[in-house]
């Protein structure tokens, strides 16, 4: 992995980053289908940027931390203004987010502590990504284009979405309590 800045991935990255405010507006104002099509070009970029970075040979450490920063940043965003026009329930965001600051306040602590350790992401942690990502997508897909099976998998989506957060917090609790204590 290369310390190059400037690579094609890592401008795909940075465009899906430009995407965020325009597509949190569209959601503030409604225009649900907009922010449908900023959210699936977002996606793309996403597949794209990972996709010509294996393919170039194009991976960099700055990528590395870029990719999962924009992720984060487009879903919680997401979820905040999703609560606020009262498209998902609060404790929903209010979960996802307590987990993330967990997440990152452990991390720092870590670095602080006993220098930089890679993190990888585990399976669940994943798993939890995924999920909220299809949530996010089905939530302003029904907000477009309404339709009742859409609000019942949607309300599936949310508790599914909710479990697999609390137990990826707990079981990344747990790994970083290991490693922590091997070291």
């Amino acid at each position: 992995m290369s310390g190059r800045i400037w690579t094609v991935p890592n401008q795909i990255t940075l465009l899906r980053l430009g995407f965020l405010p325009f597509f949190l507006i569209l959601i503030i104002d409604e225009h649900y289908n907009w922010a449908l099509a900023v959210l699936v070009l977002a996606g793309l970029t996403d597949f794209v940027d990972g996709l010509l970075a294996r393919r170039l040979n194009q991976k960099s450490e700055f990528g590395a931390y870029l990719d999962p920063i924009a992720d984060k940043l487009l879903l919680s965003s997401s979820f905040l203004v999703l609560a606020f026009k009262h498209k998902i329930f609060w404790w929903v965001a209010i979960l996802i987010f307590s987990r993330d600051i967990l997440l990152l306040t452990v991390a720092a602590v870590i670095i602080l502590v006993s220098g930089y350790r890679p993190f990888p992401p585990s399976l669940l942690g994943k798993l939890t990504t995924t999920l909220q990502i299809i949530l996010v997508f089905m939530v302003v897909a029904s907000a477009a284009f309404p339709a009742p099976w859409m609000a019942r998998a949607n309300h599936v989506l949310i508790f599914a979405v909710a479990g697999v957060t609390v137990l990826s917090g707990f079981h990344y609790s747990v790994v970083i309590a290991r490693r922590l204590h091997s070291a």
